[in-house]
């Protein structure tokens, strides 16, 4: 008997069999891709103007699931209703969270928290007021990324001192603008107040259109911008990248 007599043939897979093989690892990463997406980071992109000078529209972000923990509407987009969160820390006053709109809750806002469970907030004459103190702010001697935008004629930043957790810019167009002069604000329990970095053009807790968010709707912190591209060119449109990207901003961590 010859050695090949004694070998064994090994069959090769079968196309078959090589499709379910690919079929079952396409399942598996998206698989994955959901898990991260729905409890670890989920990209996000900047629509608007609202968050002016610190987030551009064409800025592209991560979103950290799991800062605050876990909400029926921020993370299982109501389909496992239940209050509250589950899981995480509160957030702290200056951070900058997406949310659900709380009168659609398919529909995703980014704006800098202002207003804990229980405080006082108003703005008199364009200044912001926490608990009947007034939040210290200075003049900045120039406007921040003109490199990016076209601001107004009239637009000032200012450095604003927000108490316990330090400090960002602002833009104003004045301070006698529709939002420089609100009631007071009393935020109720297990709700938040949030403020747009851009104060005069932005639909946030200072309206009736916004109001107080409910701590299930926030759906995480934003961590870093990861990718940004100017706002008339379209993500896909690679070829034009070297013009349009703004490399200076990539995998910046946002404050």
């Amino acid at each position: 008997m010859t050695e090949t007599d004694k070998s064994t043939t090994m069959q090769e897979p079968s196309k078959a069999e090589n499709n379910k093989e690919t079929l079952r690892m396409i399942i598996l990463a998206l698989l994955i891709a959901l898990v991260v997406r729905t409890f670890a980071y989920e990209p996000f992109n900047i629509p608007s103007g609202s968050m002016i000078p610190n987030l551009l529209v064409g800025d592209f972000l991560f979103v950290s699931k799991f800062s605050y923990g876990y909400g029926s509407r921020g993370t299982f987009l109501g389909f496992i209703p239940f209050s509250g969160r589950i899981g995480g820390s509160p957030p702290k006053r200056g951070d900058i969270i997406v949310f659900k709109w709380p009168k659609d809750p398919s529909v995703d806002y980014i704006k800098r928290l202002i207003g804990l469970p229980g405080d006082t907030i108003q703005v008199r004459k364009g200044l912001l007021y926490i608990n009947g103190s007034p939040v210290e702010r200075e003049r900045m001697p120039s406007l921040a990324e003109e490199e990016y935008t076209i601001p107004p004629p009239d637009a000032v930043d200012y450095t604003e001192h927000l108490p316990q957790n330090g400090s960002h810019i602002i833009r104003e167009m004045g301070d006698n603008m529709p939002l420089d002069n609100t009631d007071v604000f009393i935020v109720p329990p297990h709700h938040y107040f949030f403020m747009g970095d851009n104060r005069d053009n932005s639909q946030d807790s200072r309206t009736k259109n916004v109001g107080f968010v409910p701590e299930e709707n926030l759906v995480g912190k934003a961590e870093l911008l990861f990718f940004s591209i100017d706002e008339h060119t379209r993500f896909w449109e690679f070829w034009t990248w070297p013009w349009s990207v703004r490399w200076s901003r990539l995998f910046m961590k946002i404050n």
